[in-house]
């Protein structure tokens, strides 16, 4: 494409309309915890997405702005739906960026590369989700392509298509229609859609109100990204006159993931995970040349070409060796941070419930560790999808232990082993989180369904594996029932005190607990993380 300034204007319509409907997204979400939700994990994405725009030359043209959407996207993503979206923009400008002119076959291209680019980064996709309404935005296109739309009236139905793909969402999940509800990533995705196309055709974004229906906007998938797939890094420079990036891309997402082709004109740079990087190679040197092959088998962490990458980063040049391991945490709140550290984490992230931490931010926390390899403890289903793919840009060997609370990375930290191998102690962390049961007590910021019954905003609610196990009015009381679920057969009980429970009531609430669990030992400790008075764990 040439140089188009009103690209950066679709891209800056699309973030507004999301950044101005957030709070429409969020005040939907089914599950009633102040929780990182989906709206504004989209919209900090894009945000991420801008910054990066802004730093362009006025005159920069549609590669370089695409080159930048996708950095931003993947350095900004938070929560799995920012990183689901990033893998959605990546997969539009590998197609747009490289593109003559923006046509209709263009939009169908892009919109289909999406597609294939989002759904290999989903370990298992779901229908009913933002993924659904990815892929009927591309069938739409695809349908608009044999009829002869043009681009005006293409954009327009592709727009129309993701809004019903939406509303079809619960038809599709049952548990979406169990609680009549749609999909708030798919929500997210069709408003991107309408800014885009508001701003081509020059008319104010319109959206639908989903708040004023009787739906409600579904919980995140979690557990989607997966990284560890496959055995290879492989990487290598392709010299072809023959070779096109689309072609190439076709390949290379056939035989692996994570899947990268950049460059042109005869000369191109190819980034693959597969289990055969041999057939790979193969394949490539009957197209033309290859050259500066790197192949790393990411079990064995000998990537040669980051060693010196990770020398600059582990402080090797000051002389200090580095450790074995650095271990970066996420938690919010002093208490939690103290336990953490003193269980051996070295770096604790700020982040939760409230406010996700960005694949940047988990990135630069890893880079400030003088340390051969990286573990990354989430501690939030929400959090994990980033970290997995902050150990994908990492430049040093990084392990992700898909901790979903703080007390499963107090298990996993204690099971850890300096002298292990990376794959030795995330299989050794992950199982040892596993054997943690987690209750949590808050209270609910609006009325709900939930598995014990009708919720009422303000009530305090247990929760037990993200389901409300427990509906009452007093904090102890509900944390004695929620004991009582998770805890028959337990020998330690830890309870970690919020901000929001001062230490008469921890007294009070550990009292009350050895009378009514004596054989178990409990351990109480001062958490102060906020909106949650008491998390508690059971082993």
């Amino acid at each position: 494409m040439s140089p188009e300034p009103a690209f950066l204007t679709l891209v800056s319509s699309a973030a507004g309309a999301l950044n101005e409907r957030k709070e429409d997204v969020n005040r939907l979400n089914v599950f009633p915890v102040p929780d990182g939700d989906t709206g504004t994990n989209m919209a900090l994405t894009m945000d991420a997405v801008l910054e990066e725009l802004r730093s362009l030359p006025a005159d920069a043209n549609a590669g370089a702005v695409c080159r930048a959407i996708t950095h931003g996207s993947l350095m900004g993503a938070r929560g799995n739906s920012g990183v689901i979206l990033s893998q959605i923009l990546r997969g539009v400008c590998e197609v747009v960026g490289a593109a003559d002119r923006l046509n209709p076959q263009t939009i169908a291209s892009a919109l289909d590369r999406a597609r294939v680019v989002a759904f290999q980064a989903v370990r298992k996709p779901v229908e009913g989700t933002m993924l659904t309404v990815l892929k009927d935005m591309a069938t739409a296109a695809s349908s608009g392509v044999k009829s002869g739309l043009d681009l005006d009236a293409m954009l327009d139905h592709v727009m129309k298509a993701s809004f019903d793909s939406v509303r079809r969402t619960p038809e599709l999940l049952p548990v979406l229609k169990e609680n009549n509800v749609v999909d708030a990533g798919g929500y997210g995705l069709a408003i991107l859609a309408e800014g885009i196309v508001a701003a081509y055709a020059g008319h104010t974004v319109s959206v639908p109100d989903f708040a004023s229906e009787p739906i409600a906007v579904a919980i995140e998938q979690e557990n989607d990204w997966d990284d560890d797939q496959y055995l290879y890094c492989t990487e290598f420079l392709l010299f072809s006159e023959s070779a096109t990036s689309e072609r190439l891309g076709e390949f290379v997402a056939s035989v692996g993931g994570s899947e990268l082709v950049v460059g042109g004109d005869g000369s191109f740079k190819i980034h693959v995970h597969t289990d055969d990087p041999g057939a790979v190679l193969a394949h490539m040197t009957t197209l033309g040349e290859v050259a500066e092959v790197h192949v790393n088998n990411m079990r064995k962490q000998t990537e040669a070409r980051s060693q010196t990458l990770r020398a600059e980063g582990t402080g090797a040049s000051t002389g200090t060796p580095p450790a074995p391991f650095g271990i970066v945490s996420v938690a919010t709140g002093d208490g939690l941070a103290e336990i953490l550290r003193s269980l051996g984490t070295n770096v604790v992230v700020s982040g939760g419930q409230t406010m996700n931490p960005s694949t940047a931010e988990l990135l630069a926390a890893a880079d400030t560790l003088n340390a051969e390899s990286i573990l990354i403890l989430p501690n939030n289903r929400n959090i994990i999808l980033a970290a997995q793919q902050a150990a994908e840009l990492a430049t040093r060997p990084t392990g992700v232990v898909p901790t979903k609370t703080v007390p499963e990375a107090f298990a996993a930290l204690l099971s850890y082993d300096p002298d292990a191998t990376l794959e030795d102690n995330v299989a050794d962390m992950t199982e040892a989180a596993a054997a943690v049961t987690t209750g949590e007590v808050t209270t609910a910021v609006k009325d709900s369904k939930a598995k014990a019954g009708e919720v009422k905003e303000g009530q305090v609610i247990g929760i037990v594996d993200h389901e409300i196990e427990v509906i009452g009015d007093d904090v102890v009381d509900v944390t004695l029932l929620l004991i009582d679920k998770i805890a028959e057969n337990a020998e330690t009980l830890t309870i970690l005190a919020g901000e929001d429970l001062d230490d008469a009531g921890l007294s009070k609430l550990v009292e009350r607990i050895e009378k009514t669990h004596p054989d178990a030992e409990v351990e109480a400790h001062r958490g102060d993380q906020p909106l949650y008075p008491v998390i508690l764990a059971a082993e």
